[in-house]
């Protein structure tokens, strides 16, 4: 099954490290936005990650689907509100993923 990693662009250098209220809450939404694919068992992986420097979020997915995983995306509360936006790949085929349970 196609891998995709998304990689959540955040408005400003360590933003997980430095939200502010209303940003927490929308983060909180995105979590719960993510849900479904959580749930159906589609999600590899999803969080924050922290560098010396910087912080991201990372999804990786697995889905037959990519242009509904490209939608959903597009509707996180973070794209809607402007508060960042993702970039979204294909794992090549020479990546390894895990079987699933």
């Amino acid at each position: 099954m196609p891998v995709f990693v998304l990689r959540l662009k955040a408005p400003r250098p360590r933003f997980a490290q430095t939200l502010t209220d209303a940003e927490r809450q929308i983060m909180a939404r995105h979590g719960a936005h993510w849900r479904p694919y959580l749930e159906q068992g589609d999600m590899v992986a999803f969080g924050p990650v922290l560098t010396d420097e910087d912080s991201y979020g990372l999804a990786v997915v697995e889905t037959d689907d990519e242009q509904a995983l490209r939608d959903f995306a597009a509707e996180d509360p973070v794209v809607t509100t402007g508060t960042a936006s993702f970039e979204i790949g294909r794992m090549a085929d020479a990546g390894t993923v895990r079987p699933r349970a």
